[in-house]
């Protein structure tokens, strides 16, 4: 089992300085609700790319909030079959789930090298008690994941592999796009193996629906991973709506 990474006490990222608060992607903090985040902060969480931050069954004395990196969250089966559920990039809560039924129920891995900002879990009943609109901003955050996985159900239930591939990618780019996570092209650093593990394809399929995309012109494969040539188009195939959902709370 991979090792599961440590907290450190440092912040190379005062809640003050947060560099995600300048993005229009969010909501500003009060200045009273800052203080609170700033206290409610414990520390920073360095991860590489390829650690686990949560395992499934654990029961893990914090809540995180994405700062800088990839991630994904999965479930395995006990033959080693594994479903991956969601990704998780700059703004994102996790740890939530544990919090609240006391063992996380999936594992998080870093798709990149991650920095993740560390709160203390029993806290979070302070924040309910002294900070209502935090309190709904963490429910919002609830409600999102819930939304999201919702049309990860549909591609799985409804969408053809063609569809499913190509909703996977515009969503995870639309996204990533919107907290500024590409500095020129738009790549995904996802491999052919996360997608067919996403979209419940075996590896074969997932190629093969892959070369579809790029010779419609709307993929690059990468050594990095997918770049994308087209996010609009992806969108339009798969039936999806490419919204922007607009200013976001984070925690």
């Amino acid at each position: 089992m991979k090792e599961q990474a440590k907290v450190r006490s440092e912040r190379k990222y005062p809640c003050e300085k947060c560099p995600l608060a300048g993005r229009n992607a969010f909501r500003r903090f009060k200045s009273k609700e800052l203080d609170f985040v700033s206290r409610f902060k414990r520390g920073e969480l360095s991860v590489d790319k390829g650690a686990t931050v949560l395992v499934e069954g654990a029961r893990n004395p914090h809540l995180y909030t994405v700062l800088i990196g990839w991630g994904f969250r999965y479930k395995l089966m006990s033959d080693g079959r594994r479903q991956i559920v969601n990704y998780v990039m700059p703004g994102d809560l996790i740890g939530l789930q544990g919090t609240l039924m006391d063992e996380i129920q999936h594992s998080v891995e870093a798709l990149s090298p991650m920095t993740l900002c560390v709160f203390e879990r029993g806290e979070l009943m302070s924040l309910y008690r002294e900070h209502p609109e935090l309190a709904y901003d963490v429910t919002w955050l609830a409600s999102r994941e819930e939304c999201m996985l919702d049309e990860n159900l549909l591609s799985v239930g409804r969408r053809s592999a063609l569809e499913r591939l190509a909703y996977l990618i515009a969503f995870l780019t639309s996204r990533a796009r919107a907290v500024g996570m590409f500095n020129g092209t738009a790549t995904l650093p996802i491999t052919q193996q996360h997608f067919a593990d996403t979209l419940g394809l075996s590896l074969v399929h997932t190629n093969k629906t892959i070369r579809k995309l790029i010779d419609r012109k709307l993929v690059r494969w990468r050594d990095g991973g997918c770049e994308v040539l087209d996010a609009d188009q992806l969108a339009e195939l798969s039936g999806w709506d490419l919204s922007n959902e607009g200013s976001r709370p984070f925690i």
